[in-house]
């Protein structure tokens, strides 16, 4: 293995290779082949759902030496530039360092300025939202009347704290979470080419907690692989997460079921001792209350992603609970879990939501 972080030596490279985006990647394809590009675009979206590396596919493609239906070919000199970090004709510049009017007047000054080698001059303004309000002000007139030569690409994970007035000046794509079965397919195919061993059940583990996010579920798996084992197991997975088994945690919802509070603040303690992170309990419990909510409601195992055997569990549970109390459960603990983050003592919440 290089010595590359996994996340950056398996960035995406062509549209094709953007996973769980095709209403992004379909429109941005459409428009190049049909010479319809925009000036402005702002892509806006949870972290690592691949906002930058379409940015950085865009520039690709918009310079690109290949005929419209095959931009990007990421094969041409100017797509290897973008590729290798080398072309001049992308600009991308960090807003959250960025953010004053002395940046935004500088980068205003030098647009005017023709490209280098490319036919356009691509800057990408990362986490755009974090400019002051004097230097979305600066920008606001190059965004209103741009050279013909100037793309520009504002990346944001916070879209509400972008004024109306920039917005409305750009193409606004959202990118969405990625499926669990999206980033478990991805894991496994680095896996692969990789020669990484690991268990199914982990790689889902973490799929699962990345929350929808390619480079967090990547950045997990480089620090797996680096810890050494013959293979990544899922009990690897929860020891560094902090996570806590499914048996554990169907083992509280029995003592929740029974009102059996000794038993509940047995296992609570016990599972903190033992070295789970109690934010992650929270997590766990609510995420297992949500699935018994969606058996209830008439979904299968498929549906809910979990196996038959939990299902079964499951179903067994739900004869002994009611709707109404069920739905008060996933209230209450899902409340104490965010009272937990400013507690001294972090798991008491969470025994006084199960009392």
């Amino acid at each position: 293995m290089s010595g590359q972080a996994l996340y950056r030596k398996w960035r995406s490279q062509t549209f094709a290779q953007v996973i769980a985006q095709e209403h992004v990647t379909r429109t941005l394809q459409n428009a190049i082949r049909a010479g319809r590009i925009g000036h402005a675009y702002l892509f806006c979206g949870p972290r690592g759902t691949g906002k930058t590396s379409t940015a950085r596919i865009l520039a690709k493609a918009v310079n690109c030496l290949a005929e419209p239906e095959r931009r990007p070919c990421d094969a041409c000199t100017r797509c290897r530039a973008v590729a290798e970090g080398r072309d001049l004709d992308l600009i991308e510049i960090d807003a959250a360092s960025n953010r004053g009017i002395d940046e935004i007047r500088d980068l205003r000054d030098k647009v005017a300025f023709a490209p280098n080698e490319g036919r356009f001059k691509v800057y990408v303004i990362d986490e755009v939202h974090m400019l002051t309000n004097e230097a979305f002000n600066a920008l606001l007139k190059t965004l209103e009347e741009p050279p013909p030569h100037v793309i520009f690409i504002l990346a944001t994970t916070e879209a509400h704290k972008v004024p109306a007035t920039i917005a409305s000046r750009c193409q606004r794509f959202d990118f969405r979470r990625a499926p669990v079965a999206d980033l478990t397919a991805k894991l496994q195919m680095i896996c692969r080419e990789e020669g990484i061993r690991a268990e199914p059940a982990a790689l889902e583990a973490v799929a699962r907690r990345a929350a929808g996010s390619f480079r967090d579920a990547e950045s997990l798996l480089d620090q797996l692989a680096a810890a050494g084992a013959e293979e990544i197991s899922l009990a690897q997975v929860q020891s560094l997460l902090g996570a806590v088994g499914t048996s554990a945690v169907a083992d509280l919802v029995d003592a929740w079921i029974a009102a059996n509070l000794g038993q509940g603040l047995r296992l609570i303690n016990r599972l903190v001792d033992e070295g789970a992170e109690v934010r992650q309990i929270h997590l766990e419990l609510v995420d297992y209350l949500r699935t018994l909510l969606l058996l209830h409601s008439g979904g299968n195992a498929d549906a809910a992603g979990i196996t038959a055997e939990q299902a079964e569990r499951m179903r067994r549970q739900l004869a002994g609970v009611s709707l109404a109390r069920l739905v008060d459960a996933l209230r209450l603990f899902g409340q104490s879990e965010g009272v937990a983050r400013g507690e001294a003592r972090a798991q008491l919440p969470l025994e006084l939501a199960f009392a």
